[in-house]
């Protein structure tokens, strides 16, 4: 008896299948576009680009190459913490205000 119901089951199942793939044009098929050739499209169409970091720069105001000196660990972790710390006495300093 369990197997009848499996068999039937299953026959069920694969009817579905075969009906999906028919009323649907081949659900199998592979689509028509890689996905993969338009990446490489885009990528081509994005190396063809001029180059406008200039004009980026000069939107943001200080080009990157001129940004200045770059500081070592211990100097960034100093001005952090500095920084944090002028930050703890602002919100420690009792305001006049209330």
């Amino acid at each position: 008896m369990r197997r009848g119901l499996a068999w039937l089951g299953g026959a069920l199942g694969l009817a579905a299948i075969l009906r999906l793939k028919r009323r649907a044009g081949g659900v199998f098929e592979r689509p028509e576009t890689d996905p993969a050739d338009e990446l490489r499209a885009r990528l081509e169409q994005a190396r063809e680009a001029p180059d406008d970091r200039d004009e980026f720069d000069a939107a943001e105001g200080q080009p990157v190459d001129e940004v200045g000196e770059a500081r070592s660990i211990e100097e960034r972790r100093r001005a952090v913490h500095e920084q944090a710390e002028r930050a703890l006495g602002e919100m420690r300093r009792p305001d006049a205000d209330e």
